[in-house]
């Protein structure tokens, strides 16, 4: 969604990227923050047109970060819908891009916080062209658990549910900004990145990957299962799936039981992940 609007409007008043909480102060307050907001803003559009973005220098600067093994090891994630596998450049990628396209301002802001749940806005702006994409949501202050759901009281748990749920809508906002082309050729990089364009051997990567995924708690003996055959045999599409996999299982995006079977062994994923402190089996994306 693209908007041509005062960007820190909300609710009839406006309010800064670190103006929290309008309605609780008063005019006077308020008038000021405006003003401020407005002058920000206002300098923000004027650094852009001065400097606008060298696109060339741009794309090749992504290019050369999509190359980095460590890097595109995070850029993607993948979770399971029905029987597909959905996959797609990861927040991390999407930050990056940002950084590399230049004068774009990005961020998630709590608007308001009452009633067991969190009002919320993710946005980005590109300063040079005007044009912005931002989401309102709410998030409310529980985690789903296999005994039910779970309801926050501290702060902290409360600050990490609402950046996690923050996370993704910030990653489309800035998805939906971003030249399409830049996406999809970063994604492809990162792809060939991980499938082998680099001095480390196939097989070792493979066996690195089965080493962080027996940290999450899956065996090899689940993935070869998957996979249909051994991890001496997989591919280098394979590798960049499951590295997607493997991101999706650490960021709480997915669960285990998602991906893999236990039912062979007797074993139930939900179990182990309580088991591992991961009592959030599952989560949208």
């Amino acid at each position: 969604m693209t908007e041509n609007e005062n960007p820190f409007e909300v609710a009839g008043q406006a309010t800064s990227p670190t103006f929290q909480s309008p309605v609780s102060m008063n005019a006077g307050t308020v008038r000021v923050e405006q003003t401020r907001a407005m002058t920000e803003v206002q300098g923000m559009m004027l650094l852009a047109k001065q400097f606008p973005r060298d696109e060339t220098q741009a794309f090749a600067k992504a290019m050369i970060a999509c190359q980095r093994a460590d890097f595109a090891e995070k850029a993607t994630y993948s979770y399971a819908r029905g029987r597909e596998t959905i996959s797609g450049p990861s927040i991390r990628l999407a930050e990056e891009l940002a950084r590399c396209w230049g004068n774009i301002d990005f961020g998630i802001k709590e608007l308001s916080q009452k009633d067991g749940e969190s009002e919320m806005m993710a946005y980005a702006w590109d300063l040079e062209t005007n044009t912005r994409s931002s989401q309102n949501f709410s998030v409310k202050h529980i985690r789903d658990t296999k005994n039910g759901a779970q309801k926050l009281t501290a702060q902290r748990d409360i600050y990490e549910n609402n950046a996690n749920n923050g996370g993704r809508r910030l990653r489309a906002r800035i998805l939906a900004i971003l030249p399409p082309d830049l996406v999809s050729n970063a994604v492809a990089e990162c792809k060939r990145t991980l499938a082998g364009k680099n001095d480390i051997p196939l097989i070792d990567r493979a066996r690195n990957m089965i080493m962080a995924f027996s940290k999450v708690g899956v065996k090899q003996a689940l993935i070869e299962k998957r996979l249909g055959h051994s991890v001496e045999n997989i591919t280098p599409d394979e590798l960049v799936e499951y590295k997607g996999i493997l991101n999706s299982l650490k960021d709480g995006a997915s669960g285990i039981s998602d991906w893999f079977d236990y039912s062979a062994d007797g074993e139930k994923a939900a179990v182990l992940n309580e088991a591992l402190g991961n009592t959030e089996v599952k989560k949208d994306v």
